[in-house]
């Protein structure tokens, strides 16, 4: 008798010391709950109140799972930002940090500018990301271009060779730039992020400057280092090209001053690489050139001008603030939707177009109270929804 009932005691003993944990276990998560809570102060004194019964713990913990069921649920991010990307960092550096102070994973951008260029970076937030494809490609810079050098890089951050010296004209740099307009032939430089055979350019040119053997340095060619690789060519569009300022100033450039800089605006397509013109630019006046500032100052509707600092954004004044709506940034055909259509859409169900009459297979952006529902394409007379975003 005695021995049973030392058991019965000892299981007693261990059932209010596991109750007693229990307890504050949750007047640590009933407070964090009224903390979390705003406008819910009714909450406080009565669920902090001690426990004394399993019972009553029951009841807690059944009320804290519906309160928490009573929230509505957070709607997932879809907008864009027109991020100003500054000196020294690389894009991916933006996206991280944006992914810190943001609190979201799920962020992108349209395209890359090397750690010594400044300026608009297109990122997309969230479902946004599924857009990308969709923002208009076109772009705009702003560069400085020195002549009689080469860089290894075409920039800055390169080695640099001495170059024929420039003794061209002011007219003869016109002409050179106007010949450079329209749709033009390119070979990226060997320090991008374009890809041969899987592997990046600016990787194998770095691994091959650990090797010397597998460089070749030559003063009078525009490229300085060559690899073992073929890059292929590429054809873009280059819209406008025109000259902003010379250093030192000098109309009839007759008499040259070294170092001599101009400060040139190019509109171009997507996959124009500025320092690549700039070396050919050069080619065409008898010297070589790189660059030495590099600002993107366009990209589709975003302009340097409304674009916004990372350390300006944060989630108390995003998206209401900075943030971009779809619509504004895409650039596609709206097509606005009935109440009839938004729903045969929200089900991925295609339906016949009232009167607009796309061509076929044209994209379209089918657009409901100003929200970006999905990306339909026509085919056989019907819009066919292909992303629907929820």
């Amino acid at each position: 008798m005695p021995e049973e009932y030392a058991k019965n005691s000892e299981k007693l003993s261990n059932d209010f010391e596991n109750f007693e944990k229990s307890e504050k276990n949750f007047k640590e998560l009933s407070k964090n709950c009224v903390k979390n809570q705003k406008g819910n102060q009714e909450l406080s004194e009565s669920i902090l109140r001690p426990l004394e019964t399993e019972a009553a713990l029951h009841i807690q913990k059944s009320f804290n799972v519906s309160l928490n069921k009573s929230q509505a649920p957070l709607k997932a991010p879809f907008y864009f930002l027109n991020v100003y990307k500054p000196k020294g960092i690389t894009s991916f550096d933006v996206i991280y940090k944006l992914r810190k102070r943001l609190g979201v994973k799920k962020i992108g951008h349209s395209g890359t500018l090397d750690p010594l260029a400044d300026g608009v970076m297109q990122v997309a937030v969230g479902g946004a990301t599924r857009l990308l494809d969709y923002l208009s490609s076109d772009k705009a810079y702003r560069a400085r271009v020195k002549f009689g050098y080469f860089s290894t890089t075409g920039d800055a951050e390169g080695e640099i060779f001495p170059a024929d010296p420039p003794k061209f004209s002011l007219q003869e740099l016109q002409n050179a730039l106007k010949s450079m307009t329209g749709v033009i032939e390119q070979i990226p430089p060997i320090y991008s992020a374009i890809k041969v055979g899987g592997k990046k350019l600016c990787d194998l040119a770095r691994k091959a400057e650990k090797n010397k053997n597998n460089i070749e340095k030559q003063k009078d060619d525009r490229e300085n280092v060559k690899l073992n690789v073929e890059i292929p060519k590429r054809i873009v569009t280059i819209y406008e090209a025109k000259i902003l300022s010379l250093t030192p100033e000098n109309e009839n450039l007759q008499n040259f001053t070294m170092p001599f800089e101009i400060e040139i605006e190019v509109s171009c397509s997507k996959g124009t690489y500025i320092r690549t013109f700039a070396e050919d630019l050069a080619k065409k006046l008898g010297t070589g050139a790189y660059l030495t500032a590099l600002t993107r100052i366009r990209a589709g509707n975003f302009t340097l001008e409304n674009s916004v600092k990372i350390e300006d954004i944060t989630p108390e004044n995003t998206p209401k603030n900075n943030g971009i709506n779809p619509i504004q940034a895409i650039d596609l055909l709206q097509y606005n939707l009935t109440n009839e259509e938004y729903k045969l859409v929200l089900n991925g169900v295609a339906f016949l177009p009232r009167a607009l009459k796309p061509s076929k297979d044209t994209s379209l952006a089918l657009v409901f109270e100003n929200n970006l529902v999905s990306i339909g394409v026509l085919s056989d007379n019907k819009i066919i929804p292909k992303k629907v975003f929820k």
